[in-house]
């Protein structure tokens, strides 16, 4: 099948280099470009195991296209995907302008029978939207007669994950319309996606609405999950109790399970974040507000700054001529992406309080560079505070301790030996429960975690 991508950033790489790889022809348009001058480059602007390689394969293959062309973009296709950002507003609403201007533009150049697909995270109600920006076009064409169809296809790709995701997929959401055209729609996409089903049936379909309001009370679902785990490990702290264990106790429950249960130094991303604030904002606009999303969000902002709380009492509330080593950058592993990361927020706390930090993270330095620049400005010395390290090891020395942000794999078994003579005294912050309490006693290491009782080796 012949397919449009509109978009080329996270979810419209992930989703055109996927659906290429099953035998599609797809167009991917972006009006950045750099953009896209880049990836017919060869290059890839994001970071995503395995992606690279599935764009290069495809592209050698004469499946993928890249362009900024509008106009050919909605010739080649009659499934056109909106795959493009919904930013945050001031208000935390989802701001729809890019994907109203890919309407726009489908209905000034659309020449037959079209299914515009919502790939786009959209609050409830943006298919109603689309479908009247693209009529809009279409009259001031004197086309009113001219067909279409809006169906919401929510993406549930987990960053660092994404590619598997894709072509693994837990469930495929579909809301079609329920007129002629809508069932229209509802075979053209069961044919798309076809080779996903060929073991067993993967797909719901639904209604638009129903599927828009999916893909937002999943994520929140999520978050509410992880914020909840959160405010269980700082009691634990309190209270003498060990967060692990506990979570392998209630995980147990089939009905509870063991995804996302994981304590730390909260969410970020640009998902988890965003998602819930738009849910919030939709439900405020209809008079029902969600207060256990409030409650959510109020404990992920606090969560960010748990790890510089414990730094703050080990060592004093002023920090001047102190260093850390800050191990994990990106809101999580697998990926560049800074949007959100708790790391943004240990850096601000601790460079507030004259400390510098020697940082490392095994992807995501130049993006953090980029955004700890900005974050920083404003501060005594600002990003000149920080200094980043392409070898893990190279970050401690001379450091006062290390803060473990971000859990990759390459942190779980680290040299500890290594660790206490760079370091000028054995103390890790581990943000992510990487290590255990008892084992760190052995190393000599001096332990906080999050949720975990501190432990305090005697050391040699």
């Amino acid at each position: 099948m012949k397919v449009t991508i509109i978009g080329s950033g996270y979810v419209g790489l992930v989703t055109g280099a996927c659906l290429a790889e099953l035998g599609n022809d797809v167009f991917c348009l972006d009006l950045d470009e750099q953009k896209i001058a880049l990836l017919n480059a060869g290059g890839v602007p994001i970071y995503e195991p395995g992606l690279q390689e599935l764009i290069q394969r495809n592209r050698a293959a004469g499946r993928l296209t890249f362009s900024t062309d509008v106009a050919a973009s909605v010739e080649h296709a009659d499934v056109q995907f909106i795959a493009v950002g919904t930013p945050p507003d001031e208000d935390g609403s989802a701001d729809l302008k890019y994907v109203l201007a890919a309407a726009r533009n489908i209905g000034r150049h659309m020449t037959g029978f079209k299914v515009v697909v919502d790939k786009s995270t959209v609050p409830v109600g943006t298919g109603d939207r689309v479908a009247a920006t693209i009529r809009a076009e279409l009259a001031a064409r004197s086309l009113e007669d001219l067909q279409f169809s809006v169906v919401s296809n929510p993406e549930f790709l987990k960053e660092g994950a994404a590619v598997e995701d894709f072509m693994r997929p837990d469930r495929i959401v579909l809301g079609c319309n329920a007129d002629v055209a809508g069932r229209h729609a509802q075979a053209t996409m069961r044919q798309l996606y076809a080779p996903f089903n060929r073991h067993h049936e993967r797909t719901f379909y639904m209604d638009v609405r129903s599927a828009e309001f999916t893909k937002y009370a999943a994520n929140s679902m999520l978050a509410t999950r992880i914020s909840f785990m959160n405010e269980l490990a700082n009691l634990a702290d309190e209270v003498g109790a060990d967060i692990e264990l506990v979570r392998m106790g209630i995980g147990s429950d089939p009905r509870i399970g063991y995804s996302f249960l994981y304590a730390g130094a909260g969410y970020g991303g640009s998902c988890f974040p965003k998602d819930v604030q738009a849910l919030m904002r939709t439900a405020a606009d209809h008079g029902k507000p969600m207060r256990v999303l409030e409650a959510v969000e109020s404990v992920n902002g606090a969560q960010k700054r748990v790890l510089g709380d414990k730094v703050v009492r080990r060592f004093g509330d002023d920090l001047t001529g102190r260093t850390f080593a800050v191990w994990g950058l990106a809101f999580k592993p697998n990926t560049d992406d800074m949007r959100e990361a708790p790391s943004r927020v240990l850096a601000r706390e601790l460079v507030s309080r004259g400390a510098s930090l020697r940082m490392h993270d095994p992807v995501s330095m130049a993006e953090a560079r980029r955004v700890l620049d900005a974050d920083l400005a404003d501060l005594p010395g600002g990003a000149a505070r920080v200094s980043f390290h392409e070898n893990q090891m190279d970050a401690l020395d001379g450091a006062d301790a290390l803060v473990i942000v971000t859990e990759w794999k390459v942190f779980r078994s680290p040299d500890f030996g290594q660790i206490k003579r760079r370091l000028k005294a054995p103390v890790v912050f581990d943000g992510r429960n990487l290590y255990e309490p008892e084992a760190m006693v052995e190393t000599g290491v001096e332990y906080h975690a999050i949720g975990r009782p501190t432990r305090q080796a005697v050391n040699e």
